[in-house]
């Protein structure tokens, strides 16, 4: 943050040049974040699996971004991580879903849910923080689910990794706390991305998200991302060991 930044009161300071990394972000929230991220003047990193993707990611943003072709469940990315200069915010991003009823629960798909949504986020996590303590500072968010906080029909994996990313976020929250590292959640209800598209195509699934969310619409990538702002800039600074729910009123019922 330059000397013009620090002279603003908080709620008035953004991320200009800061370094931001997404996870996830050739797709969906992730690259809605990474958008915002660095229309608002972040230096950000997106790392995605799909080369395409992040190159066309890199032709709609409106300020350069750095692509990374990276699997979040390998070791590269978290060598790639650490050795970075400076790392002022992490979005974890990356993760997927695979709705089954419990009984029918493939040991693949949980698995596979595992590995991703929890295992790979904590490794992702371990290694931005890693570069953020030569600093004393830094925004970790990671990306949760209003699954995190309710239970769900036919999500019984999906809803246990959001559960412990939101246990995750409140533990480092208060060992790194200390050491100047904010660690916070989004939870999201259903926002219409390429994961949630063929669920909300129901009729019928679609009519009860909507029964559930009362501001009486679907969340837009948009929403997300605008939350991912506010925890990524000094605004929160104080902001720590929470989950910020972007979800229309659906968990307080």
């Amino acid at each position: 943050m330059d000397g013009t930044q620090q002279e603003l009161p908080v709620w008035a300071r953004g991320v200009e040049g800061q370094v931001a990394l997404v996870t996830g972000a050739g797709r969906g929230l992730g690259r809605a974040c990474a958008l915002a991220l660095a229309e608002a003047g972040a230096a950000v990193v997106a790392v995605a699996r799909t080369e395409a993707d992040l190159h066309s990611l890199a032709a709609e943003a409106r300020r350069p971004v750095e692509t990374w072709v990276e699997d979040v469940t390998g070791e590269a990315l978290l060598r790639r991580i650490e050795r970075l200069d400076r790392l002022d915010v992490l979005v974890n991003n990356a993760g997927t879903n695979r709705p089954q009823p419990f009984p029918e629960v493939t040991d693949a798909a949980l698995d596979q849910l595992l590995d991703l949504n929890v295992r790979s986020a904590f490794r992702v996590a371990r290694s931005a923080a890693r570069v953020m303590l030569r600093r004393k500072s830094g925004s970790i968010i990671h990306m949760s689910s209003q699954m995190g906080h309710v239970g769900a029909v036919e999500r019984t994996v999906y809803c246990m990794t959001k559960h412990a990313i939101e246990g995750l976020s409140k533990a480092m929250a208060v060992e790194l706390g200390p050491q100047g590292i904010r660690v916070n959640a989004v939870a999201p209800t259903f926002i219409e991305t390429p994961m949630t598209r063929p669920y909300l195509e129901d009729p019928a699934f679609a009519e009860f998200v909507r029964s559930m969310i009362k501001m009486d619409r679907f969340g837009s990538v948009d929403d997300v991302a605008a939350a991912v702002l506010y925890l990524a800039s000094p605004a929160s600074g104080i902001v720590t060991g929470t989950s910020l729910r972007v979800d229309g009123g659906w968990t307080a019922h």
